[in-house]
């Protein structure tokens, strides 16, 4: 009963979510749509998932690769032992895949 109940508010938040904002991972820019909307997901900023503002200014939607590697860096799998810093969640995302095409393609001619 319980894992149902938890299922239906993940899904829940990620309807809002998916209504809220694009559909495009948050980290790496990649856009989802049809079929490979499933591989984008919520991501909890503050990670506790009991944490749902109907605003959504708690979630980010993440691929399954980003989404992974966020709660990596956070649960300390460092080699080291250390837990490794989150990245500030307050950034907004600064990396623009095609920033220089237009000079490549310049020089390629």
């Amino acid at each position: 009963m319980a894992r149902r109940t938890q299922a239906q508010l993940q899904q829940g938040y990620r309807e809002q979510a998916l209504k809220l904002f694009p559909w495009i991972c948050a980290h790496c820019g990649r856009e989802f749509d049809g079929k490979k909307l499933s591989q984008l997901t919520v991501h909890h900023k503050d990670h506790n998932h009991d944490n749902n503002p109907p605003d959504g200014s708690n979630w980010e939607l993440l691929c399954l690769y980003c989404h992974d590697n966020e709660h990596q860096r956070t649960q300390g799998d460092h080699p080291s032992g250390e837990t490794l810093p989150s990245r500030e969640q307050d950034q907004p995302s600064t990396f623009s895949p095609f920033a220089r095409l237009a000079d490549q393609l310049k020089r390629n001619r």
